[in-house]
């Protein structure tokens, strides 16, 4: 495990071995997870020679920046970020009336193989520790001189498919030693991981789970996500009321609208039938064109008889407000666009 994906006991434990006092772990933790310092030099309150020792033993993991695109209409920010092994992840940081929102990314790549996302076109390469996701906060945080306010894992990758890590990054975000973000202000998504799903349910943290539905029947779903070939959407529907029950927090549905497939009276019917009674939220997103699929996105007048037939059926339903429409919407389209460059120039 990398020094920065370590907890205050654990680094007690490696500075113990190396014959440091045990005041010395929260320093270093503060240093890291407070002050955001981006080397060793910079923590002036611990001895020279500890600092030269652990920046040759523990290197911390700092994310560089590649690219930061700036929409001009907004003001949110698209980050490419190179990590120490020379893979490259997408972030964004968007401003919102509640305070700065940050979208990171759990995964370089992913396996889920969503037939409507860029991020899954190549796969997935490996999973992210919890250092690498925390480092996108906190570059972000170095770069806007703000702090972020609302965290959501909803970039490239399944967060649930990288269970282990995405918890000990949860744990350590929301420790009141770090930057002590709120449980209540972070959100995970899943495209329906259900037996990870019930596991995070029993952890009862004050999250909110977003369950990436995208169909109302495992007919159409099949035919858009191949995880549905796996869980039933009666078998999600068991989990998220398990969810629901064992947290008491309400769940957000994620429906991508893709024009002529899934956003159609009938669909929204069996959409809103599906999930009557239910504390819940539905976010419709009008689907990012990528240009390895052919789907469009749905007309406005299209989204919006979907969000009223919703409505009434008492469902709470938000169309996602589009930020940064002018500088590569589509998540997974900038590390693709770079990867791209950088093979055709031998990089």
């Amino acid at each position: 495990m990398d020094i920065m994906s370590m907890s205050i006991e654990e680094l007690g434990r490696v500075l113990t071995d190396a014959g440091q006092p045990a005041f010395r772990a929260k320093q270093l933790y503060e240093w890291m997870h407070v002050r955001l310092a981006a080397s060793y030099d910079e923590m002036m309150n611990l001895p020279k020679a500890l600092r030269e020792k652990l920046a040759a033993e523990h290197p911390l993991t700092v994310l560089s920046k590649v690219v930061m695109m700036e929409s001009k209409e907004d003001g949110t920010r698209k980050y490419l970020f190179r990590l120490v092994d020379g893979n490259v992840i997408e972030s964004v940081w968007m401003k919102y009336h509640h305070g700065n929102s940050v979208c990171i990314s759990s995964q370089v790549g992913c396996r889920m193989g969503c037939s409507f996302c860029a991020s899954t076109i190549g796969g997935l390469v490996r999973n992210l520790e919890p250092s690498e996701m925390l480092g996108q906060i906190y570059a972000i945080t170095r770069d806007t001189g703000e702090r972020v306010d609302n965290v959501v894992v909803m970039g490239t990758g399944e967060p649930l498919d990288n269970y282990d890590n995405l918890l000990i990054f949860l744990r350590m975000l929301t420790d009141e030693k770090g930057l002590h973000i709120s449980q209540r202000n972070i959100t995970v998504s899943t495209c329906g991981l259900v037996p990870k799903l019930r596991e995070l349910a029993d952890e009862k943290l004050a999250i909110t789970a977003a369950v990436s539905l995208h169909a109302p029947n495992d007919e159409l779903r099949k035919t858009l996500m191949p995880v549905a070939n796996a869980y039933s959407i009666a078998e999600i529907m068991e989990a998220v009321d398990y969810y629901i029950e064992t947290t008491g927090r309400r769940v957000t549905f994620e429906y991508s609208l893709i024009d002529g497939v899934n956003d159609t009276p009938a669909c929204a019917g069996e959409l809103g039938r599906l999930l009557r009674g239910r504390n819940c939220h539905v976010n419709l997103i009008p689907v990012n064109p990528v240009k390895e699929r052919n789907y469009r996105r749905s007309l406005v007048k299209n989204v919006l008889q979907f969000q009223k037939m919703l409505e009434n059926e008492g469902i709470n339903v938000t169309i996602r407000r589009e930020l940064g429409s002018d500088i590569d919407a589509a998540c997974g389209q900038l590390r693709r666009h770079y990867e791209s460059l950088a093979g055709a120039e031998g990089v």
